[in-house]
């Protein structure tokens, strides 16, 4: 079992330090990637720009335009080149007749070199003779040269993003994978022995801080239980009457030892021997129409209205005593200390993977600061009236255990009106 939550702990480890940095090397490599391809485009732009104002410049100086389109040397073969005024109306094309030639005005690198004196754009087919050209356009004083590439092996080559450094890159990357798996796997292990250890100190301290409590526990009943036997036997004379009560506590403290070691053997169980606890199909309205029963052959003045709001069958596969001893704990617990008159169980959700429940009183509540100590073991907001009523102070925390042993949660807080308020959760199937 612990290597196996080793390896996990490794993996998980190792997946998202290689998630993080294949995130941040692909972001890398897209960027330098568009960059690149933009740094060429703009380059070969820059060379036509060269020839478009070499053209614009003998053109304004009163030239012939295709005296000076022969004569000029092209920086490229099949170099297309038109002559395009101000408002779009394409006058000169050395390769399309210009009757098939629609204003241009709208032209992307058209419209760019009108904004900013200069444009060009990629990739984009002419629809005059249907090739793939890349464009590139000046704007004169009085006039717009285009000049276009059409696209070839040679042209894409040119524009085609320099892999050498992306594919060193991704090789560095994989590199560092292979280093970053063996250093998380060390790590991993150091930082689970860590955890065991940490764990198991607080395993002990549990244990240590839980027999403590019991100690203290057993005292009360153990001695009040010595006294009156002791009494008892002393051979002193006594009324039948002091000696029915004396015989009376001692039965009533044994039975509080009863129910401590019942409870301390019911969490143990939980948390060592879960493996060991049987699970079936448990109908939850079932146990709690037993607790509405149970209620009503109570004497008046522990007795609490029961109102249910159930809208539909819950079942859950899991085990019928921990499940009983949710709603019996924490009936038992606004019996005892609510000094309320009504409890309330409504079924918040059900679905096919849990049922949420919520269990209310109409009682006093307790302080805000005392809400997130309610589950501890041993802890009691009224320590006096706790041992009067018989309580063993492991009621909530047997409730808190049931429900993560069924892989739920809960929650405790004060209702506005007053008194307390447990939402939990229960799994429609767990996997213990």
């Amino acid at each position: 079992m612990a290597s196996a939550i080793k390896l996990s702990f490794h993996k998980q480890l190792f997946l998202q330090l290689i998630a993080f940095s294949w995130v941040i090397v692909c972001c890398f490599i897209g960027f330098q990637y568009v960059r690149e391809k933009e740094y060429k485009s703009e380059f070969l732009s820059a060379q036509l720009q060269q020839y478009n104002r070499h053209l614009l410049t003998a053109i304004e100086d009163g030239e012939s335009y295709e005296e000076c389109i022969e004569s000029h040397d092209k920086p490229f073969e099949d170099l297309r080149v038109s002559l395009i005024t101000l408002s779009g109306a394409v006058v000169y094309d050395n390769i399309i007749s210009l009757d098939s030639l629609d204003n241009h005005r709208n032209r992307p690198e058209i419209a760019e070199a009108l904004r900013k004196g200069t444009g060009y754009h990629i990739g984009r087919q002419s629809t005059s003779d249907g090739r793939e050209y890349f464009y590139s356009a000046t704007r004169g004083e009085r006039a717009i040269v285009r000049t276009a590439i059409p696209y070839s092996s040679t042209l894409n080559d040119l524009l085609e993003a320099d892999w050498t450094f992306l594919i060193i890159m991704i090789s560095i990357t994989l590199v560092m994978s292979i280093l970053a798996y063996f250093t998380t796997r060390k790590l991993g292990k150091d930082i689970e022995r860590v955890n065991r250890y940490e764990s198991e100190q607080e395993k002990s301290r549990l244990k240590r801080q839980l027999t403590n409590n019991i100690n203290h526990e057993l005292k009360t009943p153990v001695a009040s239980i010595q006294v009156c036997l002791e009494t008892l036997l002393s051979g002193i004379s006594l009324s039948d009457e002091k000696r029915q009560e004396l015989i009376g506590r001692c039965y009533m403290h044994n039975e509080r030892l009863r129910r401590l070691l019942n409870d301390v053997s019911l969490i143990t169980r939980m948390e060592d021997g879960s493996a060991l606890i049987s699970k079936e199909p448990v109908v939850i309205n079932d146990i709690i129409n037993e607790v509405d029963k149970e209620l009503e052959v109570m004497p008046d003045d522990e007795r609490l209205t029961l109102h249910t709001h159930f809208s539909e069958k819950v079942v859950v596969e899991g085990n019928l005593s921990l499940i009983g001893s949710i709603f019996r704990n924490l009936t038992e617990n606004a019996i005892a200390y609510s000094e309320g008159k009504n409890i309330y169980i409504t079924l918040l959700e059900n679905n096919d993977e849990m049922c949420r429940i919520r269990f209310e009183d109409d009682g006093k509540g307790v302080q805000d600061k005392q809400l997130p100590r309610l589950f501890e073991r041993f802890y009691r907001v009224d320590k006096g009236r706790s041992r009067q009523k018989g309580g063993t102070g492991l009621g909530l925390a047997i409730v808190k255990h049931a429900v993560q042993f069924h892989e739920g949660s809960i929650t405790v807080m004060n209702r506005p009106n007053g008194g307390l308020r447990f939402d939990f959760s229960l799994k429609k199937r767990y996997k213990r």
